[in-house]
């Protein structure tokens, strides 16, 4: 499927451009993936006419899903088949927005390329397949088939990247016959060169890596949509090298180099995410790819990381000024001071990027999770800010998790009061709760049930990715994979971990702050009157819902009466979580961040203890309820340090 793909696609070479690779026929253009989930017509049109980010689909489109696309996928996609083999257990928490789940409507995947993938072409990594191939041991291996079945494909992901490059090449060399502009004519006689040479071979210029890795990263996106985010990493380290050496040798400049690094950043631009679906498709309607460019940090020895071409590539930031890629900068206490500031007059213009990184933080967080210490200095982040070991792990983001609808679910014991139903455990009535250590012991043994809930689900997923749904070219160019011959979908990577999002933490540390203090401490007003309150969204609890809401200590305030409440819930998290089994040999880990799925969550709440009134958002990432803050930034930092930031990813 892959090869028919990447040998029928249309090939797209813009004007001007130096970088040339598109995912479809123009820039913007965009697949979707039905056999992992299936796009209705209602869908279609909401991607066609939504204000923000459209996706424009024209009649010859409409027809093609209605007549032929819909007909063959419908009951036979990856999301069918999930939705199938999970319990009604499962389909009610994630019915009444207990959690999300990411691989029901996207493949797996928030993986970033290490630096092998900068340093060998095609028919390297086709080389090490071959030799894998040979010494399949049949008689005592009883996975050697398989082995074999995915080192084939391997095989043909490496072949069909090729012949893509080649294509690109056969173009541009039809476009140079006609070019009337000598400089745009040598432009696209070299550009044909380079798509001969790579990625079918190791790249040996800065040009060379700039195509090679786009090629690959062209390649990974179309392949099967791996969760958006897949991006060159710590591109200061992969191309300094290059850059020097040219630079010595008086074959590049670095205005040219720069010219060259603005064609590659428009190219990360030119490629929105892949459209969601339903009501996901109506509301995330600005999705970028996730593209994360990591600077700076520590090289593999622990030293300073910071180039001259870390400064270059800062400048490439403020310069293009857009949304793709996106950046971060690693910061280090080895790294000067001169850096750090550079990176902040970027920061101050408002435009949102760079965004900052503790990489001393960054590598402990790894090496707590079991990576060497050459892995975790080669690492980072991607996406939006969760952490992996570039090149060599295989994380994945599982989905949101709702800390504070377990709450919800324990005050009415068990039962989801939105919808009436018993989806919890039997914890008690909270009218009969001694103390609020009764209350907390109730909500752990209900956020242990649906993380269990959650699990279950997630190694059943994730079995069925790695049975149907593989992604050799992926495999190829991450560690371990040729050597295991597995399927980075299956675990053949070397490290394997899969997230599971807490979201609300500012909400539920209130929201228990309100219980302890006016239920059990100073003895206001009773469970039973809360919970009335409650249930009438706080109609004709005026007074009550004031004092909840202005005379409590509050989430972002630097006051640990409140705040103790946000260490316990993440620790009651953490300890539900992290460390348990994955179905592909790795571990489930914890993070913190919400992307938009406050909104949702919020949606799926009633009112809550802490005034907030039913069906509003809940607090974002790990900040204060909306408005809550009333120390300054400095409070808010004082409070978010109080959990242990090496435990999440």
């Amino acid at each position: 499927c892959f090869k028919y793909i990447m040998a029928n696609k249309t090939i797209c070479i813009n004007d001007g451009e130096l970088i040339v690779g598109e995912r479809g026929p123009a820039p913007k253009a965009t697949s979707t993936y039905p056999e992992v989930s299936l796009h209705t017509l209602p869908d279609l049109e909401i991607l066609d006419s939504r204000p923000k980010v459209s996706f424009k689909v024209d009649d010859k489109t409409r027809k093609i899903y209605e007549d032929t696309i819909i007909p063959f996928w419908k009951g036979r996609t990856q999301r069918d088949r999930i939705f199938e083999n999970l319990s009604d257990e499962w389909k009610q928490a994630y019915e009444a927005g207990v959690f999300t789940e990411f691989q029901e409507q996207r493949a797996p995947g928030h993986t970033v390329a290490g630096k092998k993938v900068f340093q060998k072409g095609m028919l390297d990594f086709k080389s090490e397949v071959e030799e894998a191939l040979a010494n399949l041991d049949f008689k005592n291996d009883p996975r050697a088939i398989e082995r074999r079945e995915e080192l084939k494909a391997m095989a043909i992901a490496a072949d069909t990247l090729i012949l893509f490059a080649n294509r690109y090449a056969d173009e541009l060399e039809k476009l140079a016959l006609v070019e009337k502009n000598n400089v745009r004519k040598e432009e696209l006689v070299e550009m044909a060169r380079i798509c001969r040479k790579v990625p079918a071979n190791a790249p040996s210029t800065f040009h060379e890596m700039l195509q090679h890795y786009w090629f690959i990263h062209l390649g990974i996106i179309t392949e099967l949509n791996p969760w958006d985010s897949f991006n060159p990493g710590r591109l200061d380290q992969h191309l300094y090298p290059f850059y020097k050496r040219e630079l010595d040798l008086g074959v590049l400049t670095e205005d040219y180099a720069v010219e060259l690094l603005h064609s590659f950043w428009v190219k990360f631009n030119n490629h929105p995410s892949p459209p969601k679906m339903g009501v996901t498709a109506q509301e995330s309607n600005t999705y970028t790819d996730f593209s994360l460019i990591n600077l700076g940090g520590v090289k593999e020895d622990g030293s300073d990381a910071v180039n001259d071409l870390t400064y270059v590539l800062l400048d490439v930031i403020e310069e293009m000024r857009i949304l793709q890629p996106s950046s971060m900068v690693q910061i280090s206490k080895k790294n000067p001071d001169r850096f750090v500031k550079r990176a902040v007059r970027i920061a101050k213009t408002g435009f949102g990027q760079p965004s900052f990184f503790n990489t001393d933080a960054i590598v402990q967080q790894l090496l707590s999770q079991g990576k060497s210490i050459v892995d975790a200095r080669n690492g980072g982040a991607s996406g939006c800010v969760e952490t992996g070991a570039f090149g060599t792990e295989a994380y994945i983001l599982t989905g949101y998790f709702n800390l504070n609808k377990v709450l919800e679910i324990t005050l009415n014991n068990g039962v989801d009061p939105v919808t009436g139903k018993t989806i919890g455990l039997k914890t008690g009535n909270a009218e009969d709760f001694k103390s609020f250590d009764d209350l907390y012991a109730a909500y752990e043994k209900q956020l242990n049930h649906f993380i269990d809930i959650k699990i279950e689900g997630n190694n059943i997923i994730e079995k069925m990715w790695g049975t149907y749904m593989p992604v050799p070219l992926l495999s190829l160019i991450t560690e371990d994979c040729i050597k295991n011959g597995k399927d980075y979908n299956a675990g053949g990577a070397r490290y394997n971990t899969s997230y599971i999002q807490g979201v609300g933490l500012g909400s539920i540390t209130d929201n228990l702050t309100v219980i302890r203090k006016h239920v059990f401490e100073d003895k206001k007003i009773t469970m039973a009157d809360l919970l009335k309150a409650l249930k009438s969204n706080f109609d004709g609890y005026d007074q009550l819902r004031h004092d909840v809401i202005y005379n409590t200590p509050k989430w972002g305030n630097n006051d640990d009466y409140a705040d103790r409440h946000a260490v316990m819930v993440f620790n009651s998290f953490y300890n539900a979580v992290n460390g348990r089994p994955t179905s592909r040999g790795g571990a489930f880990r914890i993070n913190m961040l919400p992307t938009t799925s406050h909104v949702y969550f919020g949606s799926k709440i009633g009112a809550m203890p802490d005034g907030r009134l039913a069906k509003e958002p809940l607090s974002e990432g790990i900040s204060p309820v909306q408005g809550a803050d009333r120390k300054g930034p400095t409070g808010v930092i004082q409070s978010a340090a109080k959990i242990d930031h090496i435990k999440t990813g």
